[in-house]
């Protein structure tokens, strides 16, 4: 019988935050066999305290208390790397690759936190660098790859259920989305984007468009203002994104939800994948 890899990805808004809250039942009962954090906003204590017995890689940004990226495993692991870019570009607790042994296959997985943006600002500069960067990373991952993470992108208007008063913000420029078309065109073909551009697709597969069909959301984060959550008014920029022979292999996908706003345990909600192998 093929053995099914579950991966799960969540910004938890804070690493102690989110184990006083509630992370750790959910850990218990939900089977993942390898889970990637982001905005952890901790040190790899404070990880070790909230994963007992979890093999973890973090990276942590020069600003304490900032940012922060994971990968934790049940299975032991040797090999990863935080390099993304060269030395101008800010990185540090954004980006954390490792290679996972399953069953005789080596699986690179990624937990990637994308900069929040501001159009118009430095910090947009900063997010376009570290997009590039990405881009430029993604065909030498190997050939069973995943990249998941909090990119703070809304690819489609599927992505944000206000989608109409965000078109001139940061989550969903033009510019941005149109990295997300590339991301996802057919592999060497010319891609039309939607910030009216042209460029080559890479053929990485969004596994939650994939799963989920043409259908709002699901979404995987919801502003704390207002009601948000309760009326389901989120943005989907939480993905599980597979090369192309990893994407062949997804055997189910699911987001998992808080039952209510009280009940949750970090403004995201983690997405999880199982990836059939064996």
């Amino acid at each position: 019988m093929p053995r099914n890899l579950r991966i799960a990805s969540v910004n938890v808004n804070g690493i102690r935050a989110a184990a006083r809250k509630g992370m750790t039942p959910w850990l218990e009962a939900s089977g993942v066999d390898v889970l990637t954090l982001q905005e952890v906003r901790a040190e790899a204590s404070d990880l070790a305290a909230a994963l007992p017995g979890w093999h973890i890689v973090n990276d942590e940004a020069l600003a304490k208390g900032r940012a922060g990226v994971a990968i934790a495993t049940r299975e032991p692991f040797d090999v990863w790397r935080v390099e993304l870019g060269d030395e101008t570009l800010d990185s540090k607790g954004r980006w954390v690759e490792a290679e996972i042994d399953v069953d005789g296959e080596l699986v690179t997985v990624v937990s990637a936190y994308v900069f929040t943006g501001e159009d118009g600002t430095e910090k947009q500069v900063a997010k376009y660098a570290f997009l590039d960067a990405m881009e430029a990373r993604m065909p030498q991952l190997g050939e069973l790859a995943l990249i998941t993470g909090d990119l703070n992108v809304g690819h489609r208007e599927l992505d944000i259920r206000n989608w109409k008063g965000n078109v001139k913000k940061a989550g969903f420029l033009p510019r941005e989305r149109a990295y997300f078309d590339r991301f996802t065109g057919v592999e060497g073909a010319e891609v039309a984007t939607v910030d009216g551009g042209r460029g080559t697709g890479l053929g990485w597969v969004d596994v939650g468009r994939l799963w989920a069909g043409e259908v709002d959301g699901p979404y995987t984060w919801w502003s704390n203002r207002g009601k948000a959550f309760d009326n389901d008014t989120g943005w989907r920029i939480d993905y599980h994104l597979a090369s192309p022979a990893l994407a062949a292999r997804v055997a189910d996908y699911r987001v998992h939800r808080a039952s209510a706003w009280d009940t949750r345990w970090s403004d995201h909600a983690p997405v999880v994948a199982d990836y059939a192998f064996g």
